[in-house]
């Protein structure tokens, strides 16, 4: 049996507001849409992982439970595009030494918690990360 059978990962949420999303997603961090349903938004984080964004009439619940956490080895850089963009965050990138990264969290349009993060210790998903 393969070790991966898995093709890719989609998390889909829901969102108010598709196009405020598009902005805070797709501008500001960078993400590429690989797919346009209309109403939902499918874009790409990393080779497999996806993120998808679900047009709903009801605004929905944030629940600071659920952290959309994107790595990459440049920290500085998506902060500084976030708030160029005027996302949200709760302060410049810093070190966690408890759990070795280098990250800051920000709310997206509807308030879900995002942290984008460098880890400082060898990580599988990507070698590169690790200094």
């Amino acid at each position: 049996m393969d070790e991966q059978p898995y093709a890719a990962a989609i998390t889909f949420v829901p969102v108010a507001d598709l196009q405020a999303s598009a902005v805070c997603y797709g501008a500001a961090l960078g993400l590429p849409l690989v797919l346009d349903q209309g109403g939902i938004h499918i874009y790409r984080v990393a080779r497999g992982g996806y993120l998808g964004l679900c047009q709903q009439a009801a605004p929905p619940i944030a629940d600071d439970r659920l952290i959309l956490t994107i790595v990459t080895a440049d920290v500085d850089a998506v902060y500084q595009r976030l708030v160029a963009a005027g996302i949200t965050t709760d302060g410049p990138p810093r070190e966690n030494p408890r759990y070795r990264i280098y990250h800051f969290f920000a709310r997206d349009p509807d308030g879900y918690r995002l942290e984008v993060q460098r880890f400082l210790h060898p990580f599988d998903g990507d070698e590169r990360q690790a200094r």
